[in-house]
């Protein structure tokens, strides 16, 4: 009868560590709020699971607008980030290359001037452009207006959506090449 009871003991121990270390490693969420300011049309039910993006209206570095709306009927990898964030500068070089292959997908960085710490949008430029970071394409959140509405809360933090303008999965940290391309392997 004792070892029935260890056994009983040491399956209920070993169910809760299992639970508490799923929790504890579950990085990757869904996007549940509904965001302001949607815009993007789409034809036909939603092919991915999720909710519309934010459908942000951004200036890139020379102050062109770029819109999501632009890359409508495209799947797009969105990645917000800040000069100070080490994480975040580690990973450029690597996100450079990304954003110059042809995976099927766009590839937008954004980052949020006057806030979270980040340097003003004129400084910005002036540091960014001394960079070799030809492929990428940096958008100003001013503020950080989008960054709220896309729910951010680390830098970094990688968003995908899908080519019917859903937010199919968004992910704090830093992501790998071969992770984000897989993950675009299941968004349509």
């Amino acid at each position: 009868m004792k070892l029935s009871k260890q056994w009983v003991q040491y399956a209920l121990t070993a169910g809760v560590l299992l639970a508490v270390l799923s929790g504890c490693g579950a990085k990757e969420t869904t996007m549940q709020d509904s965001a302001a300011g949607k815009s993007m049309t789409t034809s036909g039910p939603a092919a991915n699971k999720g909710e519309e993006a934010p459908a942000f209206s951004l200036s890139d570095l020379n102050g062109n607008p770029v819109r999501l709306a632009d890359f409508n009927g495209q799947r797009v990898y969105v990645k917000f980030w800040a000069s100070w964030c080490s994480i975040c500068l580690a990973g450029l070089e690597d996100l450079n290359t990304l954003a110059g292959q042809d995976n099927g997908f766009q590839v937008v960085t954004i980052v949020t001037p006057n806030y979270k710490g980040e340097k003003s949008a004129k400084d910005f430029t002036e540091w960014f452009t001394k960079q070799s970071y030809d492929n990428l394409t940096v958008l100003f959140d001013e503020d950080g207006t989008w960054a709220k509405k896309f729910g951010l809360r680390a830098y970094p933090s990688s968003y995908y959506i899908g080519s019917d303008g859903i937010l199919v999965k968004s992910s704090p940290g830093h992501a790998f090449n071969d992770a984000i391309t897989e993950t675009f392997k299941e968004i349509l």
